[in-house]
This record gives C-alpha cells, structure tokens and sequence, in this order.
C-alpha cells in the first residue's frame, strides 16, 4: 500500500482563505492580527515619543462633524482607539463610547487618560474583527487611522464589521493616509502581495473610498484640515477625512 503524500490542503472556509493571504505578508510587518499586539505595546510604551496623534486633543473632522450637528449623540465606536483621545471627546460630547484597539499598553493608557478627564468610555482589548467581541449596533463607527494598517484583503473582514454592528441610519467616519502626500504606499494591491510589505500603511483616494463604501451615502469627504499643535483639535494635511451615512432600509 502506497502511504498518502500530505499534501497541506487546508483551505475549507473563507477564514482560512483570509489567515492564508495573512501569511503571505513579512511577519514582522504584521500590523493588524492579534500577533501584532506586541508591536504596537512595543510602539506605546514611551509616552514621550513625538508621535503626532500621541495628543490629547481630537481629530479636527470629527470635532467638526459634531459642532456642525451632522453627528449627534448615540452609541458609538472608536476602532483602533490607542491613547483614546476620539473616545474621551465623544464620551465628554455626550456619546456612550465603546473603544477598541489590538495593544494592551494603549487601552492602559487611554483608560488613565479618560479617569483623568472624567470621561465615561468602556476600553476593549482585543482583536475588533474577532466575532462576538463588539455587540452592536452603533449610531456612530470611528476610525482613525485603522483601514490604512490593514492589507487589502482584510477590508472584506472590514466591511463585514462595519456592515454587522453599524446601525440603519447611523453614520461611519475615518481619517487614512492620503494618496500624493509621500505618506503611505500608493502600490497597487496586487503589488502588495508580490512584495509582502504594507510599507507602514497605505494610501487612499476619494474615490478609492467612495468604492469601497459604495454603499453608504457620502456626507463628506475632504483632506484633514492642518492645525498647529497649539489647537484645541489634531489636524495634519496628509491625511484623508470621510463621513458616510448608511440608509435606513425601505420595505
């Protein structure tokens, strides 16, 4: 009898197909699974590091969003949160704040930043597209700077996120890497996988997000406005602001 050769045929679900293209990604640019929380515990640890969005303060489209009353309070998610300076402004807005990131140095962090501001934000832990850790649905998803870390293919893991816990008529934000800043990779995606590298993020046009969301009903979508570090808001001109409205489905 001739002995089975193994053959290593282990793809049998969509799950698989998406820790199989995982790999094919250089281990140590690993930014977005859960063995990526080492790195960015790694990346938070000195506080005194003159990392921009190490600030205190808010995004300024955010901020914008909610003064101009395009957003309102509701329940809320801040995807990627780090030191949680988004969650502890929409919390002190009025806005019941759910706030995740992969690094448990920057939960820490922004757990002692909000009892500091007297802010009320419950802090996850963990990996946000891990079935069964958020429990929708929010009025408001908030991303700032989580898309761009991710490869291509994790935007179908992504969407099905953002499909599953953002509410009817609730609103999705995110700030990213703009493309022609010299900040962010402007490969095409299929080079990505050639090269095994995300090159510290990638970067997105207006219409590369109008398809990915194609979906939801554009509200706005500008480059961040800059503001220097004196402001009361964060604002860096090589960044990209968005802000969709999901319809609410009619019978």
């Amino acid at each position: 009898m001739n002995r089975a050769i193994p053959t290593n045929r282990s793809i049998r679900s969509v799950d698989d197909v998406m820790d199989l293209m995982d790999r094919l990604f250089a281990s140590d640019g690993d930014r977005w699974t859960a063995n990526a929380s080492t790195w960015w515990d790694d990346f938070y640890t000195d506080r005194s590091k003159p990392v921009p969005f190490f600030a205190t303060k808010p995004d300024e489209n955010l901020a914008s969003y909610v003064n101009r009353g395009l957003l309102t309070p509701g329940r809320a998610l801040d995807l990627g949160c780090g030191p949680g300076r988004n969650a502890i402004y929409l919390a002190s807005a009025g806005f019941e704040v759910d706030a995740v990131d992969l690094s448990a140095t920057a939960v820490t962090w922004a757990g002692q930043r909000a009892r500091e501001a007297g802010a009320d934000v419950r802090f996850l832990r963990g990996d946000a597209f891990t079935p069964g850790l958020l429990t929708g649905p929010y009025d408001l998803v908030y991303d700032s700077g989580c898309l761009h870390h991710l490869p291509p293919h994790r935007r179908v893991t992504y969407r099905a996120l953002l499909d599953r816990v953002l509410a009817p008529g609730g609103h999705f934000a995110l700030t990213c890497f703009a493309t022609g800043a010299a900040v962010g990779s402007e490969l095409p995606d299929d080079a990505l996988y050639r090269d095994g590298h995300l090159h510290g993020g990638l970067a997105f046009t207006p219409d590369d997000l109008r398809w990915l969301f194609h979906d939801l009903t554009e509200v706005e979508l500008r480059p961040m406005t800059e503001h220097p570090e004196t402001a009361d808001v964060f604002g860096l001109p090589y960044l990209l602001t968005a802000l969709f409205h999901r319809p609410i489905a009619t019978s």
